[in-house]
């Protein structure tokens, strides 16, 4: 719903944009890398090569920047408030055009597919060589879904692009895939974790009880003017914070909280519905279509809202080329861990960094690969195959395991933690990954169990992390900090 940064001009005030909104935490160089590259890369990219429909002047036919929270001026771009279906359906047509295909090169999508584990020398079959590392990666074993067979992937290099762990929570804003798989495959063989305790959690989503996941009301409703109100159809922002509804991201959202915790409710609600019938349709058009199938006419009630695990700030280690520390193995967007982000991340930062880290990983890739022997080329046949087990798939208990999960990480490692509602979650979550364990490997392989296999494994990486971190900063807000 939000938009992208395109820094034509004016790249120390985004770097001071960027630190100031991490709490000054953020990676100096990284942010530095981004804003030095990104307006070439965007260019290139998304404007020349995938021709992304941003909104445009009607007069002069120059692009329009807006400007969200915590921005010094106007410098994102947009298409209504859907820029990133734009995005993604602009660049899906791109890569799938047969003309640059052919140009570039043979392009395979597979769909349907999961990705298990990451391929090391380790499953390789034969004695290996002193000149092979045993820390890199080779290639992926993928579950075709549709004929339960697992595919090996072998690959000089390795490109994980998962996304973060948003689903993991019982209301999240993401989608139900994005449930940590990278970040446990990158761990398994060895890869660094940092900063894994801050996670945004968006005050205003909409509240849908027969989803987990939400919706998003963007920010923009209440810079426009939408106002929060309890169970009692009573304002409440003022109590918390000197600029109510237009608090910062993470005060809202546990004001929030602490009012359906007081309230015994399920949500809140925000109000728009006192502006003109015709502003609030051509102003929030997909908030309005989406609000209204779900039987809500936010022109004429309140919509009802709850905070929502939204973005990951951090992810797997990499440099300034993308790469992990484990040989041949890259991440790229919400998976890895730039730095940028530090401890709070600065609206539409996440779709530049993406955008400037895979170019620059590509650029890295394209570099090594040109010279020879920096490879070595593993022959597929000798992988070792993938052993799947003999029992079928207990969906009912995976289902049931996965709400525990949910539910745990909500209320246990959501917006407001403390140290002993963490060591309880390390504890369900200790009991858990034996129980799946004990059953992982003796059944036959399933999405949804290897998503909870990953889950699990993450979820507990997330906690280990809050009880090292001792003082609240960005978006981890620890109740009894030293």
């Amino acid at each position: 719903q939000g938009g992208i940064i395109y820094p034509e001009r004016d790249l120390n005030l985004l770097i001071e944009d960027v630190m100031r909104a991490s709490n000054y935490t953020s990676n100096i160089d990284a942010i530095n890398i981004m804003a030095t590259r990104a307006a070439e890369i965007l260019k290139e990219v998304l404007l020349e090569k995938a021709k992304v429909p941003f909104t445009k002047d009607e007069e002069s036919h120059e692009l329009k920047f807006t400007k969200e929270a915590a921005h010094s001026v106007s410098r994102i771009l947009y298409t209504g408030d859907y820029t990133g279906k734009m995005i993604q359906e602009s660049m899906l047509r791109y890569l799938l055009d047969e003309s640059v295909a052919q140009r570039k090169g043979k392009i395979q999508l597979l769909t349907s597919h999961t990705a298990i584990d990451l391929i090391t020398p380790s499953h390789h079959g034969v004695n290996l060589e002193q000149r092979y590392e045993k820390h890199q990666v080779v290639g992926a074993y993928l579950l075709d879904q549709e004929n339960e067979k697992v595919l090996k992937v072998i690959s000089k290099k390795t490109i994980l692009a998962t996304g973060g762990l948003g689903s993991l929570y019982l209301h999240h804003s993401n989608s139900e895939g994005i449930r940590g798989d990278g970040l446990a495959m990158a761990k398994r063989v060895g890869a660094f974790l940092s900063n894994m305790e801050f996670i945004q959690f968006h005050p205003t989503t909409f509240y849908d009880r027969s989803s987990h996941r939400r919706f998003l009301i963007s920010e923009a409703v209440r810079g426009e003017g939408g106002i929060l109100l309890n169970q009692q159809g009573e304002p409440f922002m003022r109590k918390y914070h000197p600029q109510k509804d237009l608090a910062p991201r993470d005060v809202v959202a546990r004001a929030i909280l602490e009012e359906m915790v007081t309230t015994g409710q399920h949500c809140v609600y925000l109000d728009i519905s006192f502006e003109k019938e015709y502003w609030i349709k051509e102003r929030f058009p997909t908030i309005y279509a989406n609000c209204l199938k779900a039987g809500v006419d936010m022109t004429k009630t309140p919509i009802p809202v709850v905070p929502a695990a939204h973005y990951s700030c951090g992810g797997i280690n990499i440099d300034r080329y993308g790469e992990t520390n484990i040989t041949n193995l890259y991440a790229v967007g919400e998976v890895s861990c730039t730095g940028i982000h530090g401890a709070n991340r600065l609206a539409s930062t996440s779709l530049l960094e993406g955008l400037v880290y895979g170019y620059l990983s590509a650029e890295d890739i394209q570099g090594k690969l040109n010279c020879s022997n920096t490879s070595v080329n593993y022959d597929g046949s000798k992988i070792k195959d993938w052993v799947s087990g003999k029992t079928e798939c207990d969906l009912a208990l995976v289902l049931q395991d996965w709400s525990t999960l949910k539910q745990t990480m909500w209320n246990y490692v959501g917006p407001v933690r403390s140290i002993s509602r963490l060591k309880r979650a390390r504890a369900m979550f200790k009991e858990l990954s034996e129980e799946v364990f004990n059953f992982y490997f003796d059944a036959k392989l399933h999405d949804e169990l290897i998503g909870l296999r990953n889950a699990i494994e993450v979820a507990s990486v997330v906690v280990d992390s809050s009880l090292r971190n001792k003082k609240s900063v960005g978006c981890f807000y620890l109740i009894d900090e030293n």
